[in-house]
């Protein structure tokens, strides 16, 4: 069976939120052999949620919770809420030190590529300036210490429009 695909996350199944796990989801009762392990806000804890569950919102749904948190979409009030519904209920998460944040451009959700480290942002350090300028962490430090599973992470996203690439930075 094809995996899910996720427009705002299309990498997902390599930023280590999902595990082969036999099991059965908790949502769809199917047996299934992936289990999301990422965040997931609700005041319900399943015990197994599958990939296809979080694609079609019906884990949001069953369980009323998020998987990014809807006020921490960067821009929500510029961004049609169909957009922000569904990275908050139909978009995994991703593994960061704080609560995660969710980058936006041309007033809607970016793609979260991937975990970034310096040699990961180097060919775009022009492109992200302003990110690195901006995110009250000394460019310098980011330039040479962001890591991918450190103390200072990174997450490469890009604009779903018009390619612009940009960076959120996370530190524990």
């Amino acid at each position: 069976m094809e995996l899910p695909k996720f427009e705002f996350s299309p990498n997902a199944y390599e930023l280590d939120v999902f595990e082969k796990e036999d099991g059965i989801c908790s949502c769809c009762n199917e047996n299934r052999n992936l289990k999301y392990t990422g965040s997931f806000y609700s005041q319900e804890e399943p015990d197994y949620i599958c990939a296809w569950c979080i694609e079609s919102g019906k884990a949001a749904e069953i369980f009323k919770g998020e998987f990014n948190d809807y006020a921490g979409i960067e821009n929500s009030e510029n961004i049609a809420e169909e957009l922000l519904l569904k990275v908050s209920e139909k978009t995994p998460s991703y593994i960061s030190w704080q609560q995660e944040v969710w980058l936006s451009h041309c007033n809607q959700p970016c793609r979260l590529i991937s975990y970034a480290d310096s040699k990961t942002i180097e060919p775009l350090l022009d492109e992200l300036n302003d990110d690195i300028e901006n995110n009250g962490y000394e460019p310098e430090m980011i330039k040479e210490h962001l890591s991918k599973d450190g103390s200072l992470v990174g997450y490469l996203f890009q604009c779903v429009n018009c390619g612009q690439h940009r960076l959120h930075v996370d530190c524990d």
